[in-house]
């Protein structure tokens, strides 16, 4: 069977007796009841190989429902042999009903079945996704990736269902009375296969969308030649040329057009939106500034304070001189504050309200014997970073703040204590009362290195990557969600050293990624490298609730990814430290390719790399990373065609 989907509703486009609407900022068609003849096709233009209709297959549609009298049915579509009144194949609903029809010839004269799914409410003026898979005797309806309504019956849908002189009628069954009279946006046949899980991957699950007519699409409308814009919106619009205009509440909804980037912009009120602009892509990957550092830089963090510039810090490993933050001036970093750290690993950077706070994790005792990790705050007035808070920690790998239902909480990962790897990492919450972070949850941690904290929807996870548990680095990472004022334990992932993980999107997809760092278990077998080792990204089934492997990337003692992005490609990076021989690694780019997943585009030479940020400026965008075995950081300007 052939697998591509057959989109219904595109091969009766155009058609008289359709007009384009739009409703909740989504269009779809809206079908002349007085035309029904005329919202038809032949079934041939889709069964082209074969005249029998699938015997497994799944029907999505995406439809926005007006309200219907009690007792009424509308069609969304039927497949009708031409010598006959009878629907072979067929979709209905009533006010709170779906109906599937299909006729069967397995005896003399054959007979229809009605296959009815109860408490389906669609008469709500809202866009509904959807999805009825089809095999045998088994039927399955979900409505906007909710959890499938099942239905069993004793006629199976026929094993061999002729199609031959049979034409689709787009919502009708070749007659006025039932005609559909909502809107209907999307209409694909998908043969052989359930399409749930291709379909619920978007967040949006009202509109979730697997084949759509072009000119139902979210782009204006563009008329053939000679022929008049059927659907076209009228406003009264002023277009200013020249250099950057100031855009208040009286420009709003005016446009501007910046011809030095060939872009076209709208103002909101406030500032302008990008409409427009000539599309980059990524060429090349130049040298271009050496950053020379304190001591070999473990971790870096980039971040803007407004009304001030753009910052680095880098979070290096000995003691004096500590740790530096430079400040991007005239297109360099250049240094602009030491702090003294003790074996820094990260810096995180945050803000609550208008303050601004940079936290460190540092991995040994200061001179005192004492294990502090400590929050700087910006002061405005000697425009530095001053301490503000000391937090005990334990061998400190990392930071994440994150805001939850409006309040700030700060994460720390705690490496080990003495030789104990099996140790609790803190959740810590910021008291607005006395001004501080308190402690809110603990949570055991194995040798953990990282923690990403990420919502989808409405809901609020938190990732840490588990390294080593004192005999394996084979151990279990912990996905976490927010349930009931706390994070409770979500799904688990086998990983090999895990040092980081990554949270991106893609459209409406969700994916995480693993760094895995090396495989070690003192009860197995050495392995010939310890080192090169997949890393894995997994992305979220929505059906099924969990993370679900994507794609395996061979890596080399992987410590980082970092997701960015050039005009409309998507890339991610990875810190590559160690084959195994030398720490003079390539570390590598891969773009995102769709169906093919993420492709290696570009090698770059690292000497134990460490960490990746993305950064952009007005002069460009750019690649900043760290060397964990020399003094010497690197930034790596992206250039585009």
């Amino acid at each position: 069977t052939d697998l591509r989907p057959l989109d219904i509703l595109s091969e009766v486009v155009p058609a008289r007796g359709m007009r384009v609407l739009q409703a909740q900022g989504v269009r779809g068609f809206q079908l002349a009841a007085s035309r029904p003849r005329a919202l038809r096709f032949p079934a041939s233009r889709l069964f082209i190989h074969c005249d029998r209709f699938p015997e497994e297959f799944s029907i999505i549609v995406t439809l926005r429902v007006l309200s219907i009298p009690a007792k009424a049915n509308e069609y969304i579509f039927t497949l009708m042999a031409e010598e006959s009144p009878s629907v072979l194949v067929g979709l209905r609903y009533a006010p709170d009903k779906l109906h599937f029809l299909f006729w069967s010839q397995e005896r003399a004269g054959g007979w229809q079945t009605r296959v009815t799914f109860p408490n389906v409410s669609l008469s709500d003026s809202q866009w509904h996704t959807l999805v009825l898979a089809v095999s045998g005797q088994s039927f399955s309806l979900s409505v906007d990736c909710s959890v499938p309504k099942d239905v069993v019956v004793e006629t199976p849908f026929p094993a061999s269902l002729s199609v031959r002189r049979a034409s689709f009628y787009l919502g009708n069954r070749r007659r006025r009375k039932g005609v559909f009279t909502g809107l209907l946006r999307q209409l694909v046949l998908l043969p052989g296969a359930d399409a749930t899980p291709r379909i619920c991957t978007t967040m949006n699950f009202k509109v979730a969308t697997l084949s759509v007519p072009t000119i139902l699409l979210d782009g204006p409308v563009k008329p053939a030649s000679n022929e008049v814009l059927k659907y076209p919106y009228a406003t009264d619009t002023k277009v200013t040329l020249g250099s950057h205009p100031r855009c208040t509440k009286q420009e709003k909804a005016q446009f501007w057009f910046n011809a030095s980037r060939r872009g076209l912009y709208l103002c909101n009120g406030s500032a302008w939106v990008s409409m427009l602009e000539v599309k980059h892509r990524l060429d090349y990957v130049e040298e271009y500034q050496n950053l020379v550092t304190n001591s070999e830089t473990m971790g870096i963090e980039v971040f803007t304070i407004p009304k001030v510039g753009l910052f680095a810090a880098t979070a290096n490993r000995i003691t004096p001189p500590g740790s530096a933050i430079y400040k991007w001036t005239d297109g360099k970093f250049v240094p602009y504050q030491n702090i003294p750290t003790y074996q820094a690993q990260s810096w995180k950077y945050f803000t609550i309200g208008k303050k601004i706070f940079l936290a460190v994790a540092n991995f040994e005792q200061n001179e005192r014997g004492q294990e502090f990790s400590v929050i700087y705050k910006w002061s405005r007035r000697k425009a530095k970073f001053i301490t503000y808070q000391r937090i005990t920690t334990h061998s400190a790998r990392d930071w994440e703040a994150f805001v939850i239902e409006g309040e700030t909480f700060l994460a720390v990962v705690n490496h080990r204590e003495g030789n104990n790897h099996n140790i609790d990492s803190v959740i810590y919450r910021w008291n607005p009362r006395t001004g501080l972070f308190e402690t809110n949850q603990t949570i055991p941690t194995a040798g953990a290195y990282d923690w990403e904290f990420f919502t989808i929807g409405p809901y609020s996870f938190l990732a840490v990557a588990n390294t080593f548990n004192g005999t394996s680095t084979k151990i279990y990472s912990h996905i976490y969600i927010w349930l009931s004022g706390s994070f409770q334990l979500f799904q688990s992932i086998l990983t090999f050293g895990a040092a980081d993980w990554e949270v991106f999107r893609i459209g409406d997809r969700v994916f995480l990624a693993v760094a895995n760092s090396h495989s070690y278990d003192s009860g197995m077998p050495v392995p010939s490298n310890f080192y090169a080792i997949n890393s894995s990204i997994y992305e979220l089934n929505i059906t099924a609730q969990m993370f679900v492997k994507f794609q395996d990337l061979p890596t080399y003692s992987a410590l980082d990814w970092e997701f960015f992005s050039v005009g409309d490609d998507s890339f991610l990076v990875v810190a590559n430290s160690f084959d195994g021989f030398t720490f003079s690694v390539n570390s590598i780019i891969y773009r995102w390719q769709g169906y093919e997943g993420f492709v290696a585009t570009h090698h770059l030479p690292t000497v134990g790399c460490r960490d990746w940020e993305a950064f952009h400026t007005t002069e460009g965008s750019y690649l900043l990373y760290s060397s964990a075995k020399q003094p010497l950081s690197k930034v790596l300007k992206l250039k585009t065609t």
